[in-house]
C-alpha cells in the first residue's frame, strides 16, 4: 500500500473527525478529552499541546 495514500486518508480522517467534534455543543475541555479518546482508540497517541494545535488548526480552516 502506497504510503501517501495512508498518510492522506488518516489526515482525512482525522479532520473530519475533528470538524464534527467542533460542531458539537461541548465545553472545550471536554472536546479536547473526546479527540483524545478518539485518537487513542485509533492508535494514535497526542500530547496536550497537539491536541490544541489541532482544534485551533481546524477552528482556523471551519471559520474560513
Amino acid at each position: 500500500m502506497n504510503l501517501n495514500l495512508l498518510y492522506a486518508f488518516i489526515g482525512g480522517a482525522l479532520v473530519g473527525a475533528g470538524a464534527a467534534l467542533l460542531f458539537a455543543p461541548e465545553k472545550g475541555e471536554e472536546l479536547r478529552d473526546r479527540i483524545k479518546t478518539i485518537l487513542r482508540k485509533k492508535g494514535i497517541l497526542c500530547s496536550e499541546t497537539e491536541i490544541d494545535a489541532l482544534v485551533e488548526q481546524l477552528t482556523t480552516e471551519i471559520d474560513d
